[in-house]
């Protein structure tokens, strides 16, 4: 007869069980979107909080399954490190890293205030490694242990009013700023308005980016562009809800932002649940002699199938020998990707994959899904162009007339009424807007992902400005 499992057992395998997509724990919204005084959050480090929390609340109160009856071991929450890698997506063996992001968040310091009260604490007071075997051995159980500060442990384990959050959710997304833009936009999914309360930007970009207090948020235009465009992007094609970006203007400069939530009207795309950290990838750029922040930081922003692309062009550039020597690897890697030397092929013959794998049509050839895109891109260009005043309408256009698009081209008078003309700048206008087309947009295009969900027209499809 079989022996019967121990306690500790028991809740180790009830756990793993349970469907991550039924998974899910509460978050105080005094936690979402808190403003950090020293530190800074990233996508792992993200990830794996939630998780922390979502396994605290599981055990109910620290002390449970202590490996080790010593110390202050009874003030730790104590979790297999194999569950918590799983559940945080980190898919490696690599703990080197898992240690770093740890200590990542024992270095953050957040405020929180209301009128009662102001707060000042660490987001983690203490971690801890602990294998009975001994942590230098191959066999036995590695676990973790992790401490809150007081008034932390508080809002995790009593949440007063929160949000709910699935780890599924969570586990497809593949930049910081996305889940943290989730988060926010995710607390007013079933509010009556189901708009965000409406702050100012330099507010949205220490939330997305999880920059203390006071770094520089720099340009607007180019948080735009860097950070919530495609944190859009990602949140609309692959979780539950969906969300638009709402400007408020003060003269003509934008001063605050809002964001309109609305449940998804369809299923999120089947996206690959990858690792958040690719250590065999990281490794490679490394090789290139950029630090692992600047390594890190590429992986979590930079679309999956154009870095992949990128680094191997890189790899083979320097092994050729007959061509000259490159003096920084590091340099010529950046303006690779960043000019996309690589080319696109490859990143739409991941789209068309991901097309395939949604058992979506994908009729066209990659050319021509490509160029029917850049098409109905340059339409939106030219929409877009035709409601800027005209004083700014000449300093556009006098930046195409000494573009190298514009070479070779007769520019009379006529301006934008000869259809030569029109459609060079209207692909270089919609490139200087949006640049190159990314994987994401080039999938919603092939599995024809509008408004609403349904069907319809070019002219009533999200324009890219919207991304």
């Amino acid at each position: 007869m079989a022996s019967k499992p121990s306690k500790k057992a028991t809740k180790a395998s009830e756990l793993a069980t349970v469907p991550s997509d039924l998974r899910e724990f509460r978050k105080t919204n005094t936690a979402i979107g808190l403003r950090l005084v020293e530190g800074r959050l990233g996508l792992l480090s993200r990830k794996l909080y939630n998780v922390l929390l979502f396994h605290a609340q599981e055990l109910k109160e620290p002390g449970k399954n202590a490996p080790l009856a010593r110390g202050g071991s009874k003030e730790y929450f104590w979790v297999p490190l194999a569950a918590i890698q799983r559940d945080a997506s980190y898919d490696s063996h690599d703990t080197k890293q898992l240690k770093e992001t740890l200590q990542e968040l024992q270095d953050v310091r957040v405020y929180m205030e209301d009128e009662v009260q102001w707060t000042s604490e660490r987001l983690l007071a203490g971690v801890s490694l602990v294998n009975p075997e001994g942590l230098k051995k191959r066999g036995g159980q590695v676990w973790l242990g992790f401490a809150f500060p007081p008034e932390v442990k508080h809002l995790v384990m009593d949440p007063g009013v929160y949000t709910r959050v699935t780890l599924f959710y969570q586990s497809l997304l593949r930049s910081g700023a996305s889940l943290a833009l989730y988060e926010q936009c995710l607390r007013y999914a079933t509010n009556p308005s189901r708009v965000t309360l409406k702050k100012n930007w330099e507010w949205w970009f220490g939330v997305l980016t999880g920059a203390p207090i006071d770094a520089n948020p720099g340009e607007y235009k180019y948080f735009k562009r860097d950070v919530i465009k495609p944190a859009i992007a990602e949140i609309n094609s692959t979780t539950d809800i969906t969300i638009e970006l709402i400007e408020h203007k003060a003269g003509r400069r934008v001063a605050e932002l809002q964001f309109k939530v609305k449940p998804s009207q369809q299923l999120p795309l089947p996206m690959p649940n990858g690792p958040v950290i690719d250590t065999e990838l990281l490794g490679r750029i490394s090789a290139f002699g950029m630090s692992a922040d600047e390594a890190k930081n590429l992986l979590a922003s930079t679309e999956d199938a154009k870095l992949r692309a990128t680094v191997g062009l890189v790899e083979r550039r320097l092994r050729q020998s007959n061509a000259p020597k490159i003096e920084s690897p590091a340099a010529y890697f950046k303006m690779a990707l960043k000019n996309d030397y690589a080319g696109n092929e490859e990143v739409a013959k991941h789209t068309m994959a991901k097309a395939a794998a949604a058992k979506a049509p994908a009729e066209d050839p990659i050319d021509q899904l490509r160029s029917k895109y850049l098409v109905h891109r340059a339409k939106d260009a030219l929409r877009l162009y035709a409601e800027l005043d005209p004083a700014e309408q000449a300093r556009v256009f006098g930046d195409f007339k000494s573009s190298s698009d514009a070479k070779g081209l007769k520019i009379t008078n006529f301006g934008l009424a000869t259809p030569s003309v029109r459609t060079a700048f209207s692909m270089w206008y919609a490139k200087q807007n949006w640049g190159d087309p990314s994987t994401d947009e080039l999938l919603r295009y092939a599995v024809g992902t509008h408004d609403d969900g349904e069907a319809s027209d070019t002219k009533t499809r999200r324009s890219p400005s919207q991304y």
